[in-house]
């Protein structure tokens, strides 16, 4: 058997590509959230996957685009900082679908010196021929490592991605004991799960302008139950509106989806305690920004 390796590996990728669910299925348990909605991860998530001959940790950073906004700013910087210093670069396209924001991205790579894998997800919706025919286009683009048609879904050559990835790794210790798959305390995670509900159920002008703050986190041994405090924050009064509901059901929903992806995750009984709370223009704030884990 071979020497131990270890090391980092970034992932990027323009918005909504599917880098959260690629990922979770590297991984085999959900850490990061998934939406259908774009820029659904604003900060570097660690994600560890440690197998009998190496330790991958990624960094799954905010998908790379032209901000609009000082939130929007942060996390470009967090995306494009976390390429310094890894051992190799994934980054994820859609097969078959190569647009402007795949050629932006391309432009702010091209200073990277890390080893670059460009991964092609959801293979399995495209044909044999016009994959053939995307990865020809694809590697005319820049000089990459490897190229890698995979599907996030179906698991299609994930494993073949794994093992091409820990050829990137130097010899190294394990950073993380064997069962951590994440770096983020459990409080960042459930306040993820709740901003995930809130990306699933609510309208466009919503989302992004939502941070979720875990205020308090109480575990109760006897009764095998974890109480969970937590406020969500929104721009204007109308949003605030929109979160509750009418007569509170939207609040309800978004309470009970988050509340089973936590008990799923602890497996314990969970009380989700929710609250809204409007602080204008927070996203333009670097004091916000600041309380709310983005700086």
């Amino acid at each position: 058997m071979g020497k131990f390796r270890s090391g980092f590996v970034a992932v990027v990728g323009r918005p909504n590509v599917g880098k959260s669910t690629l990922l979770n299925a590297l991984i085999g348990q959900k850490i990061a959230i998934v939406s259908d909605k774009p820029q659904t991860t604003r900060n570097t998530i660690q994600c560890v996957l440690t197998t009998a001959e190496a330790q991958i940790v990624f960094l799954d950073t905010p998908g790379i685009h032209k901000p609009l906004h000082k939130l929007g700013e942060y996390m470009v910087e967090s995306a494009l900082s976390a390429l310094n210093e890894v051992d190799a670069v994934l980054w994820l396209v859609e097969m078959g679908n190569w647009t402007k924001a795949d050629e932006h991205i391309l432009r702010e790579l091209q200073p990277v010196t890390p080893p670059i894998v460009l991964v092609a997800n959801k293979a399995d919706l495209v044909p044999a021929e016009r994959r053939a025919e995307f990865m020809e286009l694809a590697a005319g683009k820049r000089q990459f490592a490897e190229l890698v048609a995979v599907s996030a879904l179906t698991g299609e050559n994930l494993k073949a991605l794994v093992d091409l990835l820990i050829g990137f790794l130097p010899e190294g210790p394990k950073y993380y004991p064997d069962d951590w798959i994440t770096d983020h305390p459990e409080r960042f995670v459930f306040a993820e799960f709740i901003r995930e509900e809130i990306l699933k159920l609510t309208e466009e002008e919503v989302p992004h302008s939502v941070a979720v703050d875990v205020d308090e986190v109480k575990e109760d041994p006897q009764k095998n139950l974890v109480r969970i405090r937590a406020t969500i924050y929104v721009e204007r009064d109308s949003q605030k509106g929109i979160i509750i509901g009418k007569q509170g059901s939207m609040l309800k929903a978004i309470g009970t989806g988050a509340r089973k992806q936590i008990e799923g995750l602890l497996g314990v009984q969970v009380f989700l305690d929710l609250w809204v709370k409007v602080k204008k223009d927070w996203r333009n704030k670097p004091g916000a920004l600041q309380e709310f884990g983005y700086k």
